[in-house]
């Protein structure tokens, strides 16, 4: 590990200076992912900015009648919070199936926006990695790539740079709630919708989100609706516990009159970014919910999906999810 200095911040102001006036230097709060990618020699930050005495680490209600998480809210405070788990049981449900409880108590939500991919290659810093160095090659692509994208991995020129998976549980369920992101920095705060926050590899795989390197996470913003009643969570992975989805669903409906009125579907461990597609959302709207309704919609989600060899199995494993996370939502079994 390289050496690096440490400030304990005093406030959001504070936290935001110290930044801006060392690039080379980074925030740390849970610290469950920057400390790993330090002892890697992936990050060598010259500065840690310890945040976890800023005061933000509330659940606020807001006038539009969602809820407001404060950044350092931990992922265990937020999945256990009767607000939460009463108003918003997706997000709850999809923290708690992430890492294991000892780092839920640590990770901060936050922190788990801005983790860093965990494909295997990007941790081996003998190996050429775009993500790491741009521009010295994607070794996953030709190598073992079991866990890794099968969708949005081509830029603009149809060409592949990376095919790194995001890999939160948490993010999976804000991006089908449409969350909100605030942020403050030298000039200022801003607002950023979920589904902008994260951004595929195109040709620049090595920018992760769309955050400034000089800004802050202060909070997430939940919106009013939070479909406590027809929701699932479906993680599939090699083992039941401290594991990475292969593939994860998020689904999230609204039923009036025994059809669809409103349909969110988000998956995980696909892409560089959690993937949803309004407009294989909208198949669903007015139908009864029926199978064959639910494997239209996977269909439509997996289309132009790529396998490269080891991760082939994820395309139909993606769909067959998806199907499960929508009968179980709609709780059709039961019907």
């Amino acid at each position: 590990m390289n050496p690096f200095a440490y400030t304990r911040a005093e406030g959001v102001s504070n936290a935001v200076r110290e930044r801006a006036s060392e690039h080379t230097a980074k925030f740390i709060a849970g610290g469950t992912n920057i400390i790993d990618l330090m002892k890697e020699n992936v990050e060598r930050p010259s500065r840690l900015i310890d945040i976890t005495h800023l005061p933000l680490a509330t659940v606020d209600e807001m006038e539009n009648g969602g809820i407001r998480l404060g950044a350092l809210m931990t992922n265990a405070d937020t999945a256990y919070h009767p607000k939460i788990a009463e108003r918003y049981p997706l997000l709850s449900k999809a923290i708690l199936a992430g890492a294991s409880p000892q780092l839920r108590n640590m990770a901060t939500d936050g922190g788990n926006l801005m983790q860093r991919t965990r494909c295997y290659y990007f941790y081996d810093v003998a190996t050429p990695c775009n993500k790491r160095e741009p521009g010295s090659g994607c070794s996953a692509i030709e190598g073992y790539n079991r866990i890794h994208a099968i969708l949005g991995t081509r830029d603009t020129n149809q060409d592949i740079h990376c095919i790194a998976t995001h890999p939160s549980d948490m993010c999976v369920a804000l991006a089908a709630l449409e969350a909100v992101v605030n942020v403050t920095g030298p000039y200022g705060e801003r607002s950023i919708p979920f589904a902008e926050f994260h951004r595929l590899p195109g040709n620049t795989p090595h920018i992760d989100n769309t955050l400034q390197d000089d800004e802050l996470i202060t909070a997430i913003d939940l919106p009013a609706r939070g479909f406590p009643d027809h929701y699932a969570y479906i993680k599939l992975r090699d083992r039941t516990s401290y594991a990475f989805a292969l593939v994860s669903v998020a689904a999230a409906l609204e039923l009036e009159n025994g059809r669809i009125a409103e349909a969110r579907i988000t998956l995980g461990g696909v892409a560089h970014k959690p993937w949803r597609r309004l407009d294989v959302e909208a198949i669903l709207i007015d139908k009864v919910p029926s199978k064959g309704v639910f494997q239209q919609a996977a269909d439509a989600m997996l289309e132009g999906a790529q396998g490269f060899g080891h991760n082939t199995f994820k395309i139909e494993l993606a769909k067959r999810a998806i199907v499960r996370a929508l009968t179980e939502a709609t709780n059709l079994n039961s019907l």
